[in-house]
């Protein structure tokens, strides 16, 4: 049986990818793989996988990364203000939730 997994990264958190170089903020998580485990090839399809939006020379796009290939920013640690309100609904108690998603 496969013992469920405890995300080391929040939404609203910015991160960076150790291979691909980019950095950019947690907007979801999957407690694992949400597709096929065969597509992931060595990758562990039982860790959890972000939606990441990253930031980019061109703006940004969303990128799927498993927990492994990521790792916190030294260089920023928070989103301001302004940038918070765009991408998620923020409740009384500070958690956020992509604004598609409610807060439970």
């Amino acid at each position: 049986m496969t013992q469920p997994s405890v995300a080391k990264f929040g939404l609203g958190q910015i991160v960076r990818h150790r291979d691909a170089a980019f950095r950019g903020v947690v907007i979801d998580i999957d407690p694992s793989y949400a597709g096929d485990p065969a597509e992931t090839g060595e990758v562990a399809s039982d860790q959890p996988f972000y939606q990441v939006l990253a930031i980019g020379p061109d703006g940004g796009f969303i990128a799927y990364a498993a927990e492994a290939a990521l790792e916190h920013d030294p260089e920023l640690s928070a989103l301001t203000r302004e940038a918070e309100k765009r991408w998620f609904t923020i409740d009384f108690e500070g958690r956020h939730a992509p604004l598609a998603h409610a807060i439970h």
